[in-house]
């Protein structure tokens, strides 16, 4: 079944949800919108959407140090509950991402994070990289809009893929599960990587 980026951007329209979301439940419905819904209303990822826009002013702050004492990580997870905030679950998830952190080192949290001046000069690095490739300018453009979309995914947390995850699942994707594990809105809130001498 081809899943149609016009089939994928309706049901995006839909349920607000982000564009792999859409398109793994469309490949599990064989490309019947409403039943991707459905598909999305029983794993709880809707739910889980629906919650993000609630505030999440409860949570933890966790840390990792490496074996060696040359890398910690703090980080600041947030939830709607101080009760859910002290449930053991939660806690495993914030050291998890933790984890995570220490071993892919982002430099920013999501890509609404990463400032303008640093977009522009990485599309002026990949303009230049394409300059003598005789490309028309609507494929440069394609070219420059996947080059950075592969910036975030190394750089931004919510887009790497989740640390000894065996299905690409993303950090995003982890917290979504999360969120609809408990009910709550999750966010990562903000984080600090520290290496010796640098």
């Amino acid at each position: 079944m081809n899943i149609s980026m016009d089939m994928i951007k309706e049901l995006k329209e839909r349920t607000g949800l982000g564009i792999m979301d859409c398109k793994n439940a469309l490949i599990k419905s064989q490309g019947d919108i409403e039943k991707a819904i459905d598909y999305l209303r029983k794993e709880g990822i809707l739910k889980a959407a629906k919650k993000s826009s609630r505030v999440a002013s409860e949570g933890v702050i966790d840390s990792y140090i490496h074996y060696n004492k040359k890398l910690g990580v703090l980080v600041e997870v947030n939830c709607e509950t101080d009760f859910v905030a002290k449930t053991q679950d939660f806690i495993d998830m914030a050291h998890q991402i933790s984890i995570h952190i220490g071993a892919m080192e982002p430099q920013f949290v999501n890509e609404n994070d990463v400032p303008t001046e640093i977009i522009e000069k990485e599309k002026e690095i990949y303009r230049e990289q394409l300059k003598d490739s005789k490309k028309p300018e609507n494929v440069i453009k394609k070219i420059i809009e996947n080059k950075l979309q592969k910036f975030y995914e190394d750089n931004c947390l919510y887009k790497q893929q989740f640390f000894g995850s065996e299905d690409k699942k993303t950090v995003e994707d982890y917290i979504k599960e999360n969120i609809a594990k408990f009910g709550e809105n999750i966010i990562v809130r903000r984080f600090s990587l520290f290496k010796i001498g640098e």
